[in-house]
């Protein structure tokens, strides 16, 4: 697709677009920035390539779509609070992000979304997978969607960056600040996008622990069931990484997932995250 700045070409997959045509370290104009945001609501998850950036551009262009968001877990880049370090040493075995999630799912204003910078990959591997919640929710049963649409689901930090978490545990040096991870959010489960207005699943298999006045045993089957649906391979795109390549996706409308499959190998991402809306 042509527009007035650049080439927005979508990906072989359900979901995601290159963008085509733009140099991010350069200062963005106002109409760049909007066709920018107006590509991410379309098709939920957008990719550059070949970007040379410093941190201060990298930080200039995410602030130039919205307000930045400090996360308050992940190790920072050094006189940079506001990129998280996304890293995985030679000598580790687990990685980031392993599992499909939705970023910040725990805020009460979960996040718009993330821009995420590779400087250091591996020769093969390390590729991330993307879904769309929108065709997700859009199969479903026109039934299901009746019975999801009344349903607000819990979603916490506590299991995941909490002392007690595993993964906490094996990510130290990497995540911190475990008394920090103890807020809880409700937002319902299925949300009208802010932007696209598209009906989309909100749930997800990283931070969502159970319906609202439901309990945990309750909640299991349908959201394994939800969990199962959405990550079919029609919903999802796969992104190669290359040294300056970004993806930037949309929390609300997707979800994602690392491949650990580099073992032995140094992958080093900067991660900037964008402050969202509330849901409805």
């Amino acid at each position: 697709m042509r527009n007035s700045h650049f080439d927005v070409r979508p990906t072989s997959g359900a979901l995601g677009a290159e963008i085509l045509g733009v140099d991010l370290a350069q200062p963005l104009s106002s109409s760049q920035a909007d066709e920018i945001r107006g590509a991410l609501a379309e098709h939920g998850v957008i990719f550059f390539r070949d970007q040379k950036l410093t941190p201060e551009q990298h930080i200039a262009f995410a602030g130039s779509i919205a307000p930045i968001n400090i996360n308050r877990f992940f190790k920072a880049v050094p006189d940079h609070p506001e990129i998280a370090e996304v890293r995985k040493e030679p000598d580790q075995t687990r990685n980031i992000g392993g599992g499909w999630h939705t970023d910040h799912s725990y805020d009460e204003v979960p996040a718009l979304g993330s821009i995420l910078l590779a400087r250091e990959v591996p020769p093969r591997g390390g590729d991330t997978m993307f879904a769309s919640m929108s065709l997700a929710y859009e199969a479903l049963s026109d039934g299901l969607k009746r019975t999801l649409e009344g349903l607000r689901a819990v979603h916490s930090s506590r299991h995941v960056f909490g002392a007690t978490a595993q993964y906490a545990r094996d990510t130290v040096g990497r995540i911190g600040n475990a008394e920090l991870a103890t807020q809880d959010a409700v937002h319902p489960v299925v949300i009208q996008h802010p932007l696209s207005k598209r009906k989309t699943l909100y749930v997800n298999p990283g931070f969502t622990t159970h319906f609202e006045g439901w309990t945990a045993q309750e909640s299991k089957p349908l959201l394994d069931y939800l969990y199962t649906h959405a990550s079919q391979p029609q919903f999802q795109t796969r992104f190669q990484w290359r040294e300056g390549s970004i993806a930037f996706w949309d929390n609300r409308a997707t979800w994602h997932l690392a491949i650990n499959d580099y073992q032995g190998e140094r992958r080093l991402m900067h991660r900037i995250t964008l402050d969202g809306v509330p849901l409805v």
